[in-house]
This record gives C-alpha cells, sequence and structure tokens, in this order.
C-alpha cells in the first residue's frame, strides 16, 4: 500500500474538504413529501443526485432572474409535454425563448383541429397499422387523414398575404402562433397549443433545421403550385443573427440559463449562439452561467447531443464557473422525469414577470449591430485575402 502524509497541507486540506462534505442520510419516505420534498432528501447519489441538481439549477435559474433559453428535440409534442410542461412554464415567466423541431410546432395542431393522439402498444403490428392508415409514434398513433388535415390548415395559413415575404424562423412562428391564437380562442379550445402559448406570451420560438418538417413541406406545395406568386421564404442569416442578438443582450444584462431536453438541432442551434458571437463576430460573451441538460445519449460517442457543459465550455459555448458550479447532465428520458422538475419548480406559485423576449428582438439586433459595427475593419481583415496554408 502506497504511503501517504496525512499531515502534509495538501492532505489537511482534502480532509478538510471531505468532512463538510453532506451526509448521504435520506430520511425515511412518509407518503406526505412534494416532488420538491423528495428532490431535496431522497436522492443523494448516482442518476438520482443527478436529478437533484438539475432541480436546484432550474430553481436557481428562476429565482436569480436568468435569462432561460429552453431546448426541445424528440417526438414531444405528440407525448403531451408541451401540455403538461411547457406550456405552463412559458406562462409561469419560466422560459423566455425557446428552441424546437418544425415537426413538434406541426404535430401540436392535430389537437388543435380537434384529432386525438391515441396510446397504443408499441408491439401492436405494424403492417395492420399501416393498412387501417394508422400512423405510429413508439406507443402513439394516429390516424393518417389527421396530416392531411393539417397540412391543409397550415397551407391555408401561409397562402397569407402576411407570409408574402423573407423572415426569420422566430417571426414565422409568431405569425402562425398569432393566427392560431384567433382559431382556438372562437373554438374555445381548454387549453392553447404551444405556438399560441408563445405568442399570448412573447416567447420567441427558434426552429434550427426548418426545411426538415411537415410544416416547411406546405412551403414546397405553394411554390410548386403557385411559383414566384408565392413569395414566403427564411432567411438562415437573420435567424442565426436574431438568436446571438436575444442571447448577446441577455448576457449583457444578466445571467442566462439554458434548460436542454433531449440534443439534437435544437441543442446545437441555441449553444453555437455563443461561439457566434465570440468566434465568429469577436465580441467578448462569456457563455451560459447555467446548464442543465435531460438526454438519453451516452457522453462518449462524440455526438453533438451528449455534449455535457464541459465539452461546450471548450468550444466557448457555457462559462466556466457554469462547468464548475453551475451544469448537471441527466441520462434520462426527458418524459421519464422532466413533468416532476416542473411540478418541484412550480409548487408553490413560482412565477416570474414575462421577459417577452420576442418584442425585444429589434431592440437586440439593433444593440449587436452596434457592437458588431464598432469593429466591422477588424472582422474584415484578411477575408479577401487567399488563407496563408494555401498560398
Amino acid at each position: 500500500m502506497a504511503e501517504f502524509d496525512e499531515s502534509s497541507t495538501e492532505s489537511k486540506e482534502v480532509t478538510a474538504a471531505f468532512e463538510q462534505s453532506p451526509e448521504a442520510r435520506p430520511a425515511a419516505i412518509t407518503g406526505e413529501e412534494t416532488p420538491a420534498d423528495l428532490l431535496a432528501t431522497a436522492f443523494p447519489a448516482y442518476v438520482g443526485r443527478q436529478v437533484r441538481e438539475a432541480a436546484r439549477l432550474m430553481r436557481q435559474s428562476a429565482d436569480g432572474g436568468h435569462t432561460v433559453f429552453c431546448t426541445m428535440s424528440g417526438a414531444m409534442t405528440p407525448a403531451g409535454l408541451h401540455r403538461s410542461c411547457i406550456v405552463p412554464l412559458m406562462q409561469r415567466g419560466m422560459i423566455d425563448v425557446l428552441t424546437t423541431t418544425g415537426a413538434n410546432l406541426y404535430h401540436d395542431a392535430h389537437r388543435i383541429l380537434g384529432y386525438r393522439i391515441r396510446e397504443i402498444a408499441p408491439d401492436a403490428g405494424d403492417t395492420m397499422l399501416r393498412a387501417a392508415r394508422i400512423i405510429r409514434i413508439y406507443d402513439l398513433a394516429f390516424h393518417e387523414d389527421v396530416l392531411l388535415h393539417t397540412d391543409r390548415l397550415f397551407a391555408w395559413l401561409m397562402a397569407k398575404e402576411e407570409f408574402q415575404r423573407t423572415m426569420t424562423t422566430a417571426e414565422f412562428h409568431y405569425l402562425l402562433g398569432k393566427h392560431l391564437h384567433e382559431i382556438e380562442t372562437k373554438l374555445g379550445v381548454d387549453q392553447h397549443s404551444l405556438l399560441a402559448t408563445a405568442y399570448e406570451c412573447g416567447v420567441p420560438i427558434f426552429v434550427g433545421a426548418p426545411s426538415d418538417g411537415s410544416i416547411f413541406l406546405n412551403a414546397v406545395r405553394l411554390r410548386a403550385a403557385l411559383g414566384e406568386k408565392f413569395k414566403f421564404a427564411l432567411d438562415g442569416n437573420a435567424d442565426v443573427y436574431a438568436m446571438a442578438a436575444l442571447q448577446w443582450q441577455a448576457q449583457t444584462e444578466g445571467d442566462t440559463a439554458v434548460w436542454i431536453l433531449g440534443g439534437g438541432v435544437p441543442k446545437n442551434y441555441t449553444l453555437q449562439g455563443e461561439p457566434t458571437l465570440s468566434q465568429i463576430l469577436e465580441l467578448d460573451a462569456r457563455g451560459f452561467d447555467i446548464d442543465v441538460q435531460f438526454c438519453v445519449e451516452t457522453v462518449d460517442n462524440g455526438a453533438l447531443s451528449s455534449c455535457p457543459a464541459g465539452e461546450g465550455h471548450t468550444w466557448g459555448k457555457v462559462s466556466a464557473e457554469c462547468v464548475e458550479n453551475a451544469s448537471a447532465y441527466v441520462r434520462v428520458d426527458v418524459t421519464a422525469i422532466f413533468p416532476w422538475m416542473v411540478h418541484a419548480l412550480l409548487h408553490g406559485g413560482r412565477r416570474r414577470p414575462l421577459k417577452r423576449m420576442y418584442d425585444r428582438l429589434p431592440e437586440a439586433v439593433a444593440k449587436l449591430d452596434a457592437d458588431v459595427g464598432a469593429q466591422r475593419e477588424k472582422l474584415l481583415e484578411g477575408v479577401f485575402e487567399t488563407p496563408r496554408e494555401l498560398r
């Protein structure tokens, strides 16, 4: 056995720190606890402690006034996670900016039209389901007609005059939300859709890969049918710039947090705002102050979906302080844990004033324009010269 000098300064410091660490001693569960109580007392180790830390950081985000950027990937609206979690969080002022997929926004619209998504067995028999024109998403299903009627809804909306221009995904989803809010109000729905709620609360919704989803497929349909008369288009440059502008404004005014539900494009599209600011626009951006992730991916496969805060810090996406004290990577299916996290966060009536970041987008873009303009010559240095490695 190796010899250790317990009298050394280093050993004493390690021992002192160890003896100050919390004791793993959960109390017996009585059945009277709230989810918040259990998260605080009954999860001392392993993935359980990661869950506890994630809950703590979500509370810190909310109570600390952080601007919260949330990402959501996977088939979450068919599963109803938006109804149980995302919509209430928006309405309580807990989510300020959302990035998701076009598919999530598309499938949310099925319920607006009165169609049902039903729970089925995942081994129900896919060939028989196809013969009956029933579409399956693991253990959820709906009739194929639902897609056709939803397509007509979005095609009808996108053919309107308001949409006949070039815009960002945030502007596009704001306009869709505006129209859907009017439709849902007339129909007397029991709960507004994700797009309508975001419109109502001033939460911008970004989609990093808009062409990968059925809403955009209906733009393809209209362009094919109408040709040049259909003038709708999405501006990728302006979209990336708008996301970066919101992050720049938020971090110059206070602290920022990112809550990541799943991985994929929504995760990277949001996180890349920071290297856009620091690496590309050469501004002194510090990265997110809090990073909370719920993802099923292992962290050793090189995929962006599994990138934890420490790896993200090497890209400038989160701050050093975040890595050391304010990050959690919980390897778990989002649907298995996030409703509990939301209950714990909202228990007791926790609420924040709406930041209405969509309304502030012009202001944020103008600020970034001014700060970039102040160093325009620096940004253009060498741009028109052949890279020295190729000379």
